[in-house]
C-alpha cells in the first residue's frame, strides 16, 4: 500500500514503501560514512600529534647530549654565547638528517609523467649537495651529475635534485650515496639506464687527519644500458664533463 503525503492544497505526492526504505538505507549509509570520515580525521590528528611529541622528545634528548659534549670540552654552557647552543645544534642536526623522515615517493609526489622521448638522454649537472660523513659526523659538500634514458616515463627535473637531497641529508658515505640516487631514479621511472656521478670535498680530509686542502673525491654509478652499452656510457661522461 502506498503512502500519501500532502504537499499543498492542490497536489499530493505518492511515495512507495520501497522508496521509503531506500531513503532510510541511504540516510544510514551517509551517517556511517560521516562517522568513518570523522574517525579517520581524528586518527590522523592523533598520529600527527604523536609524531610532533616524539620529535620534541628527540630534540630535548639531543640538546641534553650536546650540552654534555660541550661540558666535556671544558666549556661553560651557561655563558651567553652557549646558553642556547644545545637546542640550536639539535635542531640543525635534525635538519641535516631530515632525509631519514622522507621516502622517494614523498619527494617525487606527482612528478612522474608519461612521455615518449625516443631514447634521448636527460642530463642535469651541477646539483649542489651537502651531507655528513658517518665516520666523523663532519660535512662533505659538492655536486652531483644525473643522467637517465627514459622508457615512456620522465621525472620532473626538480625531482632529480630532491632525490639527491633526500639521500644526502643522512649520515652517509659518498659511495653509498651515489648508488642510492641512481637506484631510486631507476626504480621510480623504470628507465633504460641511469648514470650518477658525485664529486665532493670531505672535511674529514681537510680539517683533520691528513689535512689535504683541495682534495676531492669522485664516485660514479651506472645502471642499465649505461653499464652495458659502451657508446651510451661514453656519451654520458662526455656530457657531464663538457664545458659550458
Amino acid at each position: 500500500m502506498s503512502r500519501v503525503r500532502k504537499v499543498n492544497s492542490t497536489e499530493t505526492l505518492t511515495i512507495s514503501p520501497k522508496a521509503t526504505d531506500s531513503f532510510k538505507e541511504l540516510s544510514s549509509v551517509s551517517v556511517k560514512s560521516k562517522r568513518v570520515r570523522t574517525e579517520d580525521t581524528s586518527e590522523e590528528a592523533s598520529v600527527k600529534s604523536d609524531d610532533s611529541d616524539n620529535k620534541e622528545d628527540r630534540l630535548i634528548k639531543m640538546a641534553s647530549a650536546i650540552k654534555t659534549v660541550l661540558e666535556c670540552l671544558g666549556e661553560d654552557v651557561d655563558r651567553e654565547g652557549l646558553e642556547r647552543t644545545p637546542m640550536r645544534a639539535a635542531k640543525a642536526l635534525q635538519f641535516f638528517t631530515s632525509g631519514y623522515c622522507q621516502t622517494v615517493s614523498d619527494v617525487v609526489g606527482e612528478g612522474v609523467f608519461n612521455e615518449e622521448t625516443q631514447g634521448d638522454m636527460v642530463v642535469v649537472r651541477n646539483i649542489e649537495i651537502h651531507s655528513l660523513c658517518e665516520h666523523h659526523m663532519v660535512p662533505f659538500s659538492g655536486k652531483v651529475h644525473i643522467a637517465y634514458i627514459p622508457q615512456g616515463r620522465i621525472l620532473g627535473l626538480s625531482k632529480l635534485a630532491r632525490i639527491a637531497n633526500l639521500f644526502s641529508r643522512r649520515l652517509q658515505v659518498q659511495e653509498r650515496l651515489t648508488r642510492q640516487i641512481a637506484e631510486a631514479i631507476m626504480e621510480t621511472v623504470g628507465a633504460k639506464g641511469v648514470g650518477v656521478t658525485v664529486e665532493c670535498t670531505h672535511m674529514c680530509m681537510v680539517m683533520r687527519g691528513v689535512e689535504k686542502q683541495g682534495a676531492s673525491t669522485v664516485t660514479s654509478t651506472v645502471l642499465g644500458n649505461f653499464e652495458t652499452d659502451k657508446q651510451v656510457r661514453q656519451e654520458y661522461f662526455q656530457l657531464i664533463n663538457s664545458t659550458r
